[in-house]
Order: C-alpha cells, then sequence, then structure tokens
C-alpha cells in the first residue's frame, strides 16, 4: 500500500473515532448543498459578491475588481507546511491558492497572484477533483486561500466533491473583507473560517487598499464567522471546527492592533484563537509609502502581543 493511501486511511480512521463529520456532509444529505450552489451562480449575474459590489454579469465574462469572471482562477494547490499548527498537523494543510482578489492590498506578499492574475481557469469538475486530491494527499483540510470572489464556483466544485468521497474540513481563509450575505451563502457548509483582520483606521485601509469601509466590513464578518462556528476545537492537535483570527503587525502600528485585540476580547470571545504575525516585509507597490520600507521591529512584535495579553486574550 502506497505511503498516501497510508496515510488518507489514517486520517479518516482518526475522525470516524472522534465522530467528526464536515458541516457540507449534513448539507449534501438534506439537499441543501446543492440548492446553495443553484443560488450562488445566479448571484454572478449581477455580482455583489464582496463589498465591492461591482453589479457586473460574470456568466457573461464581465470582469470587475477582482478581475474574474465566470470561471475560478486558481495559481497552485499543494499540502502547505507554513500555515497555523492545528491547520498543518502531520500531514499538511491542503491550501488551493485563487488567483486575483477584491482587496488588493498595495503590501501583498502575494503580488504576482492577487494583482497580476497568474493562475489557470479551471471548471467545477476541475476544482472538485483537486479538492479530492488533496485529501488523498493525506491533507487534514481543505484551506481555500483568498476564497471571497469565488463563492459560487467553490460552492458548486464542493457539491461535487462531496458527493465524490470528500470529508475533510473545509477552511475559508479570506483577507476579512467580506460581504454579510455571501458569508450567509455558507452557513451550514464552512467548518473553519480563518479571516485576516489587518487594519482598524478607515483612513489607512482606505490609503493602503481604497477601501475605508475596511474595518467595518472586517468587524461585522469575524461576528458572522464566530455566529456560525463558535471558537476554534482542536482534537489531538488538530483543527476540526471554528473561528481562527489572523492579524499582520505593521510597522508604525499602521494595523491598530491594541483595538483589534480588544474588539476581539470585548465583542467575539475571550477564546478568540489569535494568530499574531510578524512577518512584515516590503513587497508589492509601496515605493511611496515611507512608513512601509522598513520591517516591523521586535520591540513592536512585543507589545503587539503585549496588547493581546492585556485585554485578556489567551488562545495563540
Amino acid at each position: 500500500m502506497s505511503c498516501i493511501l497510508i496515510i488518507f486511511r489514517w486520517n479518516l480512521i482518526a475522525m470516524t473515532k472522534d465522530n467528526f463529520q464536515p458541516l457540507y456532509l449534513k448539507a449534501l444529505r438534506s439537499g441543501k448543498l446543492k440548492s446553495i450552489s443553484d443560488i450562488g451562480l445566479t448571484r454572478l449575474k449581477e455580482c455583489t459578491l464582496c463589498p465591492r459590489k461591482c453589479g457586473i454579469n460574470r456568466v457573461l465574462g464581465e470582469k470587475g475588481i477582482c478581475k474574474t469572471g465566470y470561471r475560478a482562477i486558481v495559481s497552485s494547490y499543494s499540502p502547505h507546511f507554513g500555515e497555523e499548527a492545528p491547520l498543518v498537523g502531520y500531514y499538511g494543510s491542503g491550501t488551493i491558492f485563487f488567483t486575483n482578489c477584491s482587496l488588493l492590498c498595495r503590501f501583498c506578499q502575494n503580488y504576482d497572484i492577487s494583482h497580476k492574475s497568474n493562475g489557470k481557469e479551471l471548471t467545477a469538475s476541475n476544482l472538485a477533483s483537486i479538492m479530492i486530491r488533496l485529501q488523498e494527499m493525506g491533507c487534514h483540510n481543505i484551506n481555500l486561500v483568498t476564497p471571497s470572489h469565488v463563492i459560487p464556483q467553490i460552492i458548486q466544485a464542493l457539491y461535487l466533491a462531496a458527493q465524490n468521497g470528500l470529508r475533510i474540513p473545509l477552511v475559508y481563509n479570506s483577507s476579512g473583507y467580506d460581504e454579510l450575505e455571501s458569508l450567509k451563502l455558507l452557513d451550514g457548509l464552512i467548518d473553519i473560517y480563518m479571516p485576516d483582520f489587518k487594519f482598524w483606521d478607515p483612513e489607512i485601509s482606505g490609503d493602503l487598499c481604497g477601501a475605508r469601509d475596511y474595518p467595518e466590513k472586517a468587524r461585522t464578518s469575524v461576528r458572522e464567522m464566530h455566529r456560525q462556528v463558535g471558537n476554534l476545537e482542536i482534537v489531538d492537535g488538530i483543527a476540526r471546527r471554528g473561528l481562527l483570527v489572523r492579524h499582520l503587525v505593521m510597522p508604525g502600528d499602521m494595523s491598530g492592533t491594541a483595538e483589534i485585540m480588544s474588539f476581539l476580547a470585548r465583542e467575539i470571545s475571550i477564546d478568540t484563537y489569535v494568530n499574531i504575525m510578524d512577518q512584515y516585509r516590503p513587497c508589492g507597490d509601496i515605493a511611496n509609502i515611507s512608513k512601509l520600507v522598513r520591517s516591523i521591529t521586535n520591540s513592536e512584535f512585543e507589545q503587539a502581543v503585549s496588547s493581546a495579553k492585556k485585554v485578556g486574550l489567551w488562545r495563540f
């Protein structure tokens, strides 16, 4: 028996032992998944999937800010070992990197993917096959990276994959710039939400992303995600269901770390699992933004972690 099949079978046995089932399987059995798949595709006809609300007909190939038409575009997929420990586990997180983005941060570390459209258009069947393949490789989950602008395409592929044996958790890994009605479409399908919460100040999000409404949308999104799945549940070191929030510390506290941590503790849960990230580095289109041409200092990172602990957050 091949190593891949041994790992795959071990994962399925482990999930059976703790009686875990991803939410989308219940939706498949009830018929909800098929119904939501049909509804999602109709929303592409006058697209308001993300807060940009371009209103274009993507079914006919029209493209708005996300530069994506009817089909999703994927830049790469693989077991990924650079994600959070509860997602990576022993055999990696099954990441699918979707091309393009509706937020478009000027400092994006995946600039070639998010801004320059590097990737390949895929059918729903192609995308479903990728999900199954990642499961066969032993991945602990399917990690949808930058999915906000391709939610209908993902649901359509999920419907096919679930019918063909997909049974590992589904991770929604977004910028936090999500539209409430789109998140409601995903209710009962997503096991793990992993949004960024990037900025607290609308002036800064306006300058760096052209999205002054980012802080408001991120707050609304995180509230809805937590309502759907609750705090992060971890079994034998592996995330099964719940909310995990990422926060990138930026030079000069442009991200507003203390305010974001206070919001999470006060309005979401003191038990929110937070990844405070120190890997900001100058890249993308930031040459004329003096505050962003350096990495963060050790002191800035320590202050960020301290601000989280000060409000009672403890799961890092």
